[in-house]
């Protein structure tokens, strides 16, 4: 009888020790929820999006639970770097300034930088017709970068804003002449009945100064480990066709790239 408390004691422990390691699994992914298709609010208040469900399948891959935490696109590297989270998802550009502050996976898609403007406006290659007038940009965002060592210097005023949405809205109220962004997200934005009175214009950007190697998943600089582990999972849901499976409800053709 006196073995039962050593026992219990034993089991207590035991299962102490397998929720430490349930607790150990879990990762925890920043994402910036408002960058449709990428990432945004449904009707019921959840996350949906690309990059939602490519973080789920990444986490079901690596049988680990995924934990989302949303944050604001310019705070996702401080919230790495503080440890509130452990990767960022959320469509972030890979580039060499980047890398200086973390590290990344490799890309898992890769979109070019265009303009919109109203329907019937031109723009030159040089951006010369643009003087004056005010474009949108997404702050902290490689396109905010562009606009700041390009746009600003030919007498185009840059306004940054936190996140698309805002962007949409104030080109909707007339308060900017034209949005500078990712490709794949303004396609998404020029689909819908709110972008039925814009275009394309103007050079498409594809200068790797500016849109980098693709989209890839931040993680802490040093974290070799988890980059490992984020990028078998990734070939993985593209081996197995979970990858395409996800990319055929958002887009109509291959966002991965070469």
């Amino acid at each position: 009888m006196k073995k039962l408390p050593l026992i219990s004691g034993l089991a207590l422990s035991l299962l102490a020790c397998s929720s430490l390691f349930a607790a150990e699994k879990t990762l925890r992914l920043g994402i910036e929820a408002a960058y449709p298709p990428f990432a945004f609010k449904t009707a019921e208040g959840k996350i949906g999006g690309f990059d939602y469900d490519i973080g789920n399948a990444l986490c079901a891959q690596m049988q680990v639970k995924c934990e989302w935490i949303e944050g604001e696109f310019d705070g996702l590297i401080p919230s790495l770097k503080v440890k509130k989270i452990d990767a960022a998802l959320s469509s972030m550009t890979i580039t060499a300034e980047r890398r200086k502050s973390v590290d990344f996976t490799h890309k898992y898609y890769f979109t070019s930088s265009r303009l919109v403007m109203k329907k019937g406006a031109e723009v030159d290659d040089q951006y010369a017709s643009l003087k004056g007038k005010t474009v949108g940009v997404q702050r902290s965002t490689t396109t905010d970068r562009y606009a700041t060592e390009v746009f600003e210097p030919k007498g185009i005023k840059v306004v940054r804003y936190s996140n698309n949405e805002e962007i949409y809205m104030d080109l909707a109220a007339g308060r900017l002449d034209a949005i500078f962004a990712d490709s794949i997200p303004l396609a998404d934005f020029l689909s819908m009945p709110r972008g039925a009175d814009y275009a394309f214009v103007g050079p498409e950007l594809k200068d790797p100064k500016y849109v980098g190697e693709g989209a890839g998943i931040a993680v802490r600089k040093g974290n070799s480990e988890l980059v490992g582990e984020l990028n078998r999972a990734i070939d993985d849901i593209r081996a197995n066709g979970e990858y395409q499976k996800i990319q055929a409800k958002y887009f109509k053709s291959d966002i991965y790239g070469d």
